[in-house]
């Protein structure tokens, strides 16, 4: 089938449904937060004229990624048990002190280990450099300096003065390990779209390129340095095309510095998107964030286990991000190819727009005087994203499963201990659906009940009546169903009207008047159509937090 005959379909079947517009490319598309188009369809027209990926992009043809585990306590029970059953990277999230306690008895030139000490990392390197006494010079991993991404999420001003001698520890003692990880995840966390994530990381990047030379690092040596870390989110061609994105981009400023255009990518599945609630279904999400991660290249991939949102996690759920991994590699052979996505019209399209837009990004960030002084601009610029995303997630747009759709109205989350406090800092870390969580703890407390009034027979009002306890129930809200006489009886505070659109016509006022006098505070319709005597109107497309924090207003005033 030609692109013309798929127009001409597609647009027979749009003017069936209603939908008026100038073609069907222009009804279908999409646009990201990047201001990116996503169009229903792509072929050969829509491959980018510009060059590929570079020769040295993502993981040898067959080799699995590592699979990293991350440790924020000290537990050599719970690393040991990591390395026995899959894991073969660890990342120490742990106090220098700790280091010893937890790496007994680890054979450490057998697996690499990537340190998480902010501004102690020097005292962490040191440590691990008495850990490994002769054995050093085999040790594989990264010391994981980080002084901008550390003021990022601790609001600190940036010293990187330290990372000269870091650099200088590997080249001299532990040649095997990198000195610095271009943590972008405090940005992915703090809202930033997939181009601004990208920009900030080649901005971070380029400015540590600067520290090493100006400390007398030459600069091929520096670029072997660094490794980058990126969000993987279960939007899985999102994902692909930012790693490939990333890798083209570093390319650009190796080809500019004349080093290899190799980028040593770490991706982590997103804790922006995990849930709190109904954390069941964070397994789907980091399975298809791995996917993804796989997919683009990453050299190493940390699954965070389900129920990281909730505090420390079980052994039950560390086993499950492990073996996420593993299930990838060994029975879904996703390693086996070199960059799978690689001439997909679509992905290939995606991924270099991605990257002009990123560029775009870093560019705005260098004019501003590099990452250090542009930390104001930054800060608005992701504010910005952040707000148009909660915006959209409040209408649904998407939906966050177990959460905002379909939720668990019984459930509860599991109890887990509490993890490490975050430190207060510069740039939020936000969670997608952390408004809707926040409404269903008031609920919790509040014990708030809807009454939806029924018009008519259930043909008539059958899919608005779901619609409208479904809703509710991502607020944790009690519905109760009856017609508009038994409202008095329900107990409840707020009605709201479901029927279809000409029984509203005939019937929606006088039902208003009836539940104003049996008391309701509140009327909701189900539908766009006002009506005398309604309050407010509930549809898809509205704002659903915005709903429910009235209801609840109502219900506990």
């Amino acid at each position: 089938m030609s692109r013309e005959q798929w127009r001409e379909l597609a647009h027979e079947v749009l003017r069936k449904s209603g939908v008026d517009a100038a073609s069907p490319e222009e009804a279908l598309a999409t646009a990201t937060y990047d201001g990116i188009t996503l169009a229903p369809l792509y072929d050969a027209a829509d491959l980018p004229a510009g060059p590929g990926l570079p020769p040295s992009a993502g993981r040898e043809p067959g080799r699995p990624w590592e699979v990293r585990q991350r440790h924020e306590t000290a537990d050599p029970e719970a690393v040991m048990t990591d390395l026995e059953n899959g894991a073969d990277s660890l990342w120490l999230a742990v106090a220098p002190e700790d280091l010893p306690r937890v790496l007994d008895g680890v054979l450490l030139d057998l697996i690499s280990i990537v340190l998480d000490a902010g501004p102690r990392t020097g005292q962490a390197a040191e440590a691990l450099l008495a850990l490994a006494g002769d054995r050093a010079g085999a040790l594989r991993g990264c010391l994981g300096a980080d002084p901008l991404g550390h003021a990022a999420r601790s609001g600190a001003a940036p010293d990187l003065s330290g990372l000269g001698p870091l650099a200088r520890l590997c080249a001299d003692r532990l040649p095997g390990m990198r000195a610095i990880t271009v943590d972008a995840t405090s940005y992915h966390e703090a809202g930033a779209s997939d181009a601004e994530e990208l920009g900030c990381s080649i901005a971070t990047g380029l400015a540590y390129l600067r520290a090493l030379t100006e400390d007398g690092i030459a600069a091929g040596e520096a670029f072997g340095l660094l490794e980058f870390r990126y969000a993987a989110t279960a939007d899985q061609f999102a994902t692909i095309a930012k790693l490939r994105a990333a890798r083209l981009l570093w390319a650009r400023v190796a080809e500019v510095c004349d080093a290899p255009p190799a980028q040593y990518q770490h991706a982590v599945t997103s804790a922006a998107m995990m849930t709190r609630r109904d954390p069941y279904t964070n397994m789907l999400r980091t399975t298809l964030a791995c996917f993804a991660a796989g997919v683009g290249g990453a050299e190493a991939v940390t699954v965070r286990p389900f129920d990281a949102a909730l505090g420390l996690p079980d052994d039950f759920s560390r086993r499950i991000a492990r073996n996420t991994s593993t299930l990838l590699v060994e029975e879904a052979h996703v390693a086996r190819t070199f960059d799978p996505a690689g001439g997909s019209w679509y992905v290939e399209r995606r991924t270099a727009d991605l990257a002009e837009r990123a560029w775009a990004w870093f560019q705005e960030i260098e004019t501003a005087g590099g990452m250090t002084a542009a930390r104001g601009l930054v800060a608005d610029r992701l504010a910005a994203t952040r707000a148009r995303r909660a915006r959209d997630l409040a209408r649904l747009r998407p939906p966050i499963v177990g959460v905002s759709r379909y939720p668990d109205p019984a459930g509860s989350p599991p109890a887990r201990a509490h993890a490490p406090r975050q430190a207060e800092g510069a740039l939020p870390r936000v969670r997608h659906a952390q408004d809707f969580e926040d409404l269903r703890d008031l609920a919790d407390d509040a014990r708030p009940r809807v009454f939806l009034a029924t018009l008519g027979p259930a043909g008539e009002h059958a899919a608005r009546l779901a619609f409208a306890r479904g809703l509710f129930e991502a607020g944790g809200v009690e519905t109760v169903t009856g017609t508009p006489g038994d409202f008095a009886a329900s107990g409840a505070a707020v009605a709201c009207l479901c029927a279809g659109d000409r029984r509203y016509a005939a019937e929606a006022a006088d039902a208003a008047a009836l539940l104003r006098q049996a008391g309701a505070r509140w009327i909701w319709l189900a539908g766009r159509d006002r009506h005398d005597g309604v309050d407010a109107n509930l549809y898809a497309g509205c704002d659903v937090l915005g709903v429910l924090r009235t209801t609840l207003s109502e219900v506990t005033a």
